[in-house]
């Protein structure tokens, strides 16, 4: 497995669940990449709650599995090489948590080891309508080299379905990293 590019996945609370999901279903039928997956507490009740599914079945997704007060977990360490981080779905709480270098969680550390290390680190955030925070907080983590990439389809694909507007958003972070997953969206080329 050493061969193989890590991308951590990280998921939180906020709803949005399947795009974690979706995330490690498609990294595991990659070969030549490894996922990292740590969820929060809240996650977990969010995921049962959306998606009806339980930890071990979420864990059995991912290559790796890490605690989330595991802050001495490989990736809590800017040593251990990795692609980057996305957290998917991003509460507003680990948005200000990771804006503002607040490591208090797996997650969060992960994120800011990735923000140090100039790893691609994608967040997304599942709140609407924004306060003034919230905004604030997303431009601090772009400041830093992160990207926020709220879930919002592209209708010009005519998308008749939540799974083909999964599937677009996760194909296009997953392309961020360089990771081209034929059929899971199609980009725009002009009319």
């Amino acid at each position: 497995m050493a061969d193989k590019k890590r991308l951590v996945v990280a998921m939180t609370g906020a709803t949005g669940a399947i795009y974690g999901v979706r995330l490690l279903e498609i990294l595991r039928a990659q070969p030549d990449w490894e996922s990292h997956l740590v969820i929060s507490a809240a996650g977990l009740v969010n995921l049962k709650y959306e998606l009806a599914m339980d930890r071990r079945t979420l864990y059995a997704l991912a290559d790796v599995t890490h605690g989330i007060d595991d802050i001495a977990a490989s990736i809590a360490s800017g040593s251990f090489k990795t692609e980057g981080i996305v957290i998917a779905p991003c509460s507003m709480k680990t948005l200000a948590a990771v804006a503002h270098g607040f490591g208090d969680n797996l997650i969060s550390r992960a994120a800011d080891v990735a923000l140090k290390e100039r790893r691609k680190t994608v967040l997304i955030p599942r709140e609407t309508p924004l306060n003034l925070a919230h905004i604030r907080n997303m431009a601090a983590v772009t400041e830093m080299g992160g990207i926020i990439y709220p879930p919002m389809p592209a209708f010009y694909n005519k998308s008749d379905s939540l799974t083909a507007m999964v599937n677009e958003g996760v194909g296009r972070i997953l392309d961020m990293f360089g990771l081209e997953v034929a059929g899971l969206y199609k980009p725009w080329n002009g009319l």
